[in-house]
């Protein structure tokens, strides 16, 4: 360790307490975190890219420090999808730290990585008060039934007004209108549960049938449009 002249000739002054960090709550516990292996929990971020044209949704459940599951989800850039299939495979196995400074290919997934990690660092994950933290597997939660991402895709102009495309339920394929014009409900194909049944045999068309609902008050509508064509 080297030393200025000027410091060298100061007199050693004794330090007074040290208390250490602030303790975190983390999986039901508070811990003084001091080293990465002090960090557990399940969180999420979100990220953006510098142009702002695509956003990440990050999961990371970590254990000790370690990224042990991870659920990259992007919206709004064709190429992001590709970074993320690599994050997938860089994530799981690395400390935060690792992580932190790891090429993630893509700016918003890279963002998403620091904002977790401040969350993480300061004992603000989802998990904080959950006693043991949640299982590996915890994050597919979010994707629920089909293991789709929950996506919602709405159109609107001042002409024409408002689009919806694609709710929590599903993809929108008609919508309901009132005798005003205004929107009283949705029809919807649930991707997840069609693929499902396709994948066990299922022909197709009757796929679509079994996995169509509606929202609202769909069956007293005055006219149904389909909102990518009318």
């Amino acid at each position: 360790m080297l030393y200025s002249h000027e410091v060298e000739q100061m007199t050693c002054v004794a330090k007074g307490p040290n208390h250490g960090p602030a303790p975190i709550p983390q999986e039901g516990k508070w811990t003084q975190a001091k080293e990465i292996k002090d960090i557990s929990g399940l969180t999420h971020g979100v990220g953006w890219c510098a142009p702002q044209q695509g956003a990440c949704k990050l999961t990371l459940n970590i254990k000790d420090g370690i990224i042990h599951e991870a659920l990259i989800e992007t919206i709004g850039c064709s190429g992001m999808t590709h970074s993320a299939a690599m994050a997938a495979e860089i994530l799981t196995g690395k400390t935060i730290l690792e992580a932190l400074n790891t090429d993630l290919v893509c700016d918003a997934i890279n963002t998403a990585m620091r904002e977790l990690f401040l969350q993480i660092a300061y004992g603000r994950s989802q998990t904080a008060f959950t006693e043991g933290g949640l299982p590996i597997g915890a994050g597919l939660e979010d994707l629920g039934k089909g293991l789709r991402s929950q996506v919602g895709t709405m159109y609107s102009t001042v002409s024409k007004g408002p689009r919806y495309l694609e709710m929590a339920e599903g993809y929108v394929t008609r919508t309901a209108l009132d005798a005003n014009d205004e929107i009283i409900g949705y029809e919807f194909i649930h991707f997840g549960k069609m693929m499902d049944m396709i994948k066990k045999g299922t022909e197709s068309s009757e796929a679509i049938k079994k996995a169509t609902g509606t929202y609202g008050r769909f069956k007293e509508a005055v006219k149904y449009i389909d909102p990518r064509k009318e």
